[in-house]
């Protein structure tokens, strides 16, 4: 008989799909990423900073999962999921998480009074690429705004090149090692807040 983390794992593959068959554009993967991709993400984010931690486009939760797994104290997480139902199974499964459902590119309206508020780090995985390069830029200007000195964002992408350039005075761009235990594989980019020294 499967555990309980293995059936959550059948479904959560299911309830992923179905969702991406019906949203693509907003979905942007196919399937929840790995356990090695998620832990990738989290062991190059600012998690030692002190301060709150953003996490946009959770999903049903494998990056919450990595984040409380590698000691982050639950109640600094808010984790803001656009997705009704999924927003609604990730507060069961982690109720001391903060989870808000909402827009993670409208975060004055979903975050309403987090405004001012400045985050250690901000991990985000929300499909980005059917905007342009230039609004990709705005909003990675926004969040990098928003972060405390030396803080940065995390972000899961199955390209080989960045996906939001650099913006000289506001943030700078690298990339982790290739994960090849992932469907794709993948490399997890990082934005440096400028003035972080990176």
């Amino acid at each position: 008989m499967p555990s309980t983390h293995e059936t959550e794992g059948g479904g959560d593959f299911a309830r992923f799909f179905a969702n991406w068959i019906r949203h693509p554009v907003k979905m942007g993967a196919v399937a929840p990423s790995s356990r090695a991709y998620c832990a990738m993400m989290v062991r190059n984010a600012t998690t030692h900073l002190d301060g709150p931690i953003l996490e946009l486009g959770p999903g049903l939760g494998v990056v919450t999962r990595a984040l409380l797994e590698a000691g982050v104290d639950p109640a600094r997480i808010t984790s803001v999921e656009y997705d009704k139902d999924f927003a609604a199974t990730l507060q069961k499964r982690f109720p001391a998480v903060n989870v808000v459902q909402g827009d993670g590119f409208d975060l004055d309206r979903t975050l309403p009074h987090h405004v001012g508020t400045r985050y250690a780090a901000i991990l985000f995985a929300i499909p980005i690429l059917n905007f342009p390069q230039a609004e990709r830029q705005r909003f990675f200007t926004d969040y990098a705004a928003r972060l405390v000195p030396g803080g940065n964002i995390t972000q899961l992408s199955y390209l080989w090149s960045a996906p939001v350039k650099p913006v000289p005075g506001a943030f700078g761009v690298r990339a982790s090692p290739i994960v090849w235990n992932n469907v794709p594989p993948a490399r997890v980019w990082i934005y440096d807040k400028a003035g972080a020294g990176a």
